[in-house]
């Protein structure tokens, strides 16, 4: 679990990588849609999505011509789970 852990968090520690993630919560969007949303080139989204993705934080499917990508919600609870164990934080289990 550390090790995911360390790489959802460097994948955190980026303010874009954020706001996708904060985009995605409300439902799952099209890579091109999630773009839209940003002023900086479609491949910074591109590697910003696949952070996200090696980070286990969202995942995609394509569907006809578009990628559409999906907040991993289960990625997030283990995140929490894990920091709560550091903080000896009961409940969260």
């Amino acid at each position: 679990m550390v090790r995911e852990a360390s790489s959802a968090f460097k994948a955190l520690s980026d303010p874009t990588r954020r706001a996708i993630l904060i985009l995605l919560r409300d439902g799952d969007l099209p890579a091109g849609v999630i773009a839209g949303h940003f002023d900086i080139s479609q491949p910074s989204v591109s590697h910003h999505l696949a952070a996200l993705r090696s980070a286990g934080l969202v995942s995609c499917e394509r569907r006809g011509q578009e990628i559409v990508y999906s907040l991993d919600t289960t990625a997030a609870q283990d995140l929490l789970t894990f920091l709560a164990s550091m903080f000896e934080v009961g409940g969260l289990e």
